[in-house]
């Protein structure tokens, strides 16, 4: 415990905290990647803490207590902290990473994602198929839209139209179609709120994980490099990974 100038105890080290910055507290929009360096939205990024057991945890929803351990959510940041002891240095101390860090990231962000849109579609601020969800197009209702990724590009063109805001594709027809209880589904709009934008910032954390690393291979052939940001901000990880079944820490 350390003293301040009048002699009151002040504490030394705060409980949650950003690491090598200074021990700064979390608060603010912004933090510290532990890689990079640089100072990103919360939501362009993945918050890491120390188990009890020194196991690296990941907090995907940034509520865990501990001190954070933030990355951004690029393939490459991932890989760099886990094979150059950027936690280690971070928790100041010997952790154990699990393995395959990467890929259970991938797959809980997608589990993440097919979660918020199926509560969507329960609270009414989603529909799926091409009428229903051009008509909100057309009245200003969507604020987001939702394409299968192994959808033909022509009649995602097709249904788009002169729309010119947030597109993102991380679910293949059938993963998308199961949400809505089809065997498949190409086209969602969902409509402005808490919702939307959680889903567009999942989807935008899923395509930085799947970038690949320059020289890297895909991780035994489960993970794949064919997302895409377009101009019109699609956001197309692949849906493969989001068949694991890996459990989210961050609730």
């Amino acid at each position: 415990m350390a003293k301040s100038r009048r002699g009151r105890p002040t504490t030394a080290e705060p409980l949650d905290s950003e690491p090598d910055d200074g021990d700064a507290p979390e608060s603010g929009p912004l933090r510290r990647c532990a890689v990079t360096r640089e100072r990103l939205a919360k939501e362009r990024m993945i918050r890491f803490v120390i188990g009890p057991d020194r196991t690296v945890v990941p907090d995907l929803a940034a509520k865990l207590p501990g001190r954070g351990i933030w990355l951004s959510a690029r393939g490459d940041v991932i890989e760099t902290a886990c094979t150059r002891g950027v936690f280690a240095k971070a928790a100041r101390g010997p952790v154990t990473v699990p393995p395959d860090l990467r890929a259970g990231l991938q797959a809980a962000l997608f589990r993440r994602f097919v979660d918020h849109l199926g509560l969507a579609r329960r609270a009414g601020q989603a529909v799926a198929g091409f009428a229903k969800a051009r008509e909100w197009l057309s009245s200003g209702r969507a604020s987001l839209v939702v394409q299968a990724a192994d959808g033909s590009a022509e009649e995602r063109q097709r249904f788009l139209g002169s729309w010119d805001g947030p597109v993102v594709a991380p679910l293949d027809g059938e993963r998308l179609g199961a949400v809505f209880g089809r065997d498949r589904a190409v086209h969602v709009a969902v409509a402005a709120g808490g919702l939307a934008e959680m889903l567009r910032h999942e989807a935008e954390r899923l395509a930085g994980l799947a970038e690949q690393t320059p020289g890297m291979r895909p991780d035994g052939g489960r993970v794949t490099a064919r997302d895409s940001v377009s101009r019109r901000g699609t956001v197309s990880p692949p849906g493969a990974a989001g068949r694991n079944d890996v459990q989210d820490a961050g609730g």
